[in-house]
């Protein structure tokens, strides 16, 4: 599998209070590795796929760092070293409050991440793989939306799977949903969020008790892309296909602590789970194992120490 996306690093501050405005709120800091391309990733390759490959851009500043930790991941790194740009900066807000279930709010500068260009890629990169997944992210920036409509226009000339990952409500937002949807045309899967997929449904908005108008938003978007899978966080996830719901997949218990990355940890192990040979709900229900998994760890990637491959689920190696 190739990843082509954003690496990026994560300044995760949990604060157990509210943020106290003009003065100080203890928090517990720290500084890993992250973005959403990298993330899913290295979840794939801790949920069990064999060969994943990953194209993205980081400043000099800090490329051996990502090098490395990609590496110890299982990730073969491709990183574009950018001399103009540093890398990458997310900063995470994550609320550790009682009752607040972790939800964390970002300030993001893009850095070198989104500077990744068609100059950047190669038809190569497509040699030996079996799927691609794109981090929507690209799809925010010019540089690095051409590369996206370049890899994937490669991919779909040698019938390669792609995903997509609309990856920002906001950015969203700011670019356009008919934009977006021109860009991403010809995808196989798309996996947005609940407010990604409402957004790009032409439909938001607080849904109703039953996620009626979630699930109709979900059978909308599948009735452009071939599969689409709604993540809910802690309400699992939907499944749609031509045009309707067919699956609702429940959330695994957790006890979350940073909800950074679930939504990629989910990615990943889906697409883990379909380059193993598993039916679409299998790997939905793999990708509500990873979002668990990811809202017990401080950040958004998987410990390497940690295994959580699929294997540890009674599901073969893909």
């Amino acid at each position: 599998m190739l990843v082509v996306g954003d690496v990026v690093t994560d300044i995760v501050a949990r604060h157990g209070a509210p943020l106290a405005p003009g003065t100080d709120t203890a928090a517990a800091i720290r500084a890993v590795p992250g973005g959403a391309g990298a993330n899913v990733a290295c979840w794939a390759a801790s949920w069990g796929c064999r060969d994943v490959r990953f194209l993205g851009r980081v400043g000099a500043d800090s490329v051996r760092w990502h090098e490395e930790a990609l590496t110890r991941a299982g990730v073969r790194p491709r990183l574009v070293v950018d001399h103009e740009a540093p890398t990458g900066t997310v900063i995470c807000l994550v609320d550790g409050g009682a009752g607040a279930g972790a939800e964390r709010t970002f300030l993001t500068d893009s850095g070198a991440s989104l500077r990744l260009s068609a100059a950047d890629w190669s038809p190569a990169l497509l040699d030996g793989v079996g799927w691609l997944h794109l981090s929507g992210y690209l799809f925010f920036a010019e540089p690095s939306r051409a590369v996206a409509e370049t890899a994937l226009g490669a991919a779909r000339a040698r019938g390669v799977p792609v995903s997509v990952d609309p990856a920002s409500a906001g950015f969203l937002a700011e670019l356009g949903v008919e934009r977006f949807l021109a860009a991403v045309d010809g995808v196989d899967v798309l996996l947005p969020s609940e407010g990604e997929a409402r957004a790009l449904a032409g439909a938001p908005g607080v849904e109703d008790a039953g996620g009626v108008l979630l699930a109709e938003a979900a059978a909308k978007l599948s009735r452009r892309f071939p599969v689409v899978v709604v993540k809910r966080g802690a309400a699992g996830a939907l499944l749609a296909r031509d045009g309707e719901v067919r699956a609702e997949i429940p959330a695994q218990p957790a006890t979350a602590r940073d909800s950074t990355g679930a939504g990629d940890a989910f990615t990943g192990a889906f697409l883990a789970a379909r380059l193993g040979g598993g039916g679409l709900r299998e790997a939905s229900a793999e990708g509500c194992r990873a979002g668990a998994r990811a809202v017990e760890l401080v950040g958004g990637r998987p410990l390497p120490a940690q295994g959580w491959g699929r294997d540890d689920h009674g599901l073969s190696r893909g």
